[in-house]
């Protein structure tokens, strides 16, 4: 990988990415709220699409904890539009067309499947505070109990 994750403690990279629906969104205009980013490998593959609508399922516990959730891969903002609607997703989505900020989030790099070796986002979920520090990063993340852990950590802060 290009870059590494951030660690706890350091400020996350600041980015403006477009969002599904229209607007871009800026990182630290974010600020008081806290953020957790979720970057994923591509719209409508089934890990991908359980890890959304679990984010879905648990947005307004997020929400009343004063955290927004947004979902970041290098998807289009016509294909992230279209995964929202087949699944009716409740998170919005972040669209990384060029893979910088997955590069300065340190997510993007070689993978390994089935003996194949590609280039790719590793799924990874980061936690930043209300002055852009960053939380907590989970790293190579499986999905089955993910979403639960974060709000775990959340509510714990």
């Amino acid at each position: 990988m290009s870059a590494q994750l951030p660690e706890p403690g350091s400020i996350a990279p600041d980015f403006t990415l477009p969002q599904d629906g229209g607007d871009d969104v800026t990182l630290s205009a974010l600020r008081p709220d806290r953020v957790v980013l979720f970057f994923y490998p591509k719209d409508n593959t089934p890990g991908c699409t359980t890890e959304a609508l679990e984010f879905t399922a648990t947005a307004q516990t997020f929400a009343d904890a004063g955290v927004q959730v947004f979902g970041i891969s290098k998807d289009s903002l016509k294909k992230h539009e279209n995964f929202r609607a087949k699944h009716a997703l409740g998170v919005p989505l972040l669209s990384d067309a060029d893979g910088d900020v997955c590069e300065r989030y340190g997510v993007w790099g070689e993978k390994q499947n089935y003996g194949r070796t590609y280039m790719g986002i590793s799924r990874t979920t980061v936690l930043i505070d209300s002055d852009g520090t960053v939380l907590r990063v989970w790293p190579k993340v499986r999905v089955k109990g993910h979403v639960d852990d974060v709000l775990a950590a959340v509510q714990a802060l």
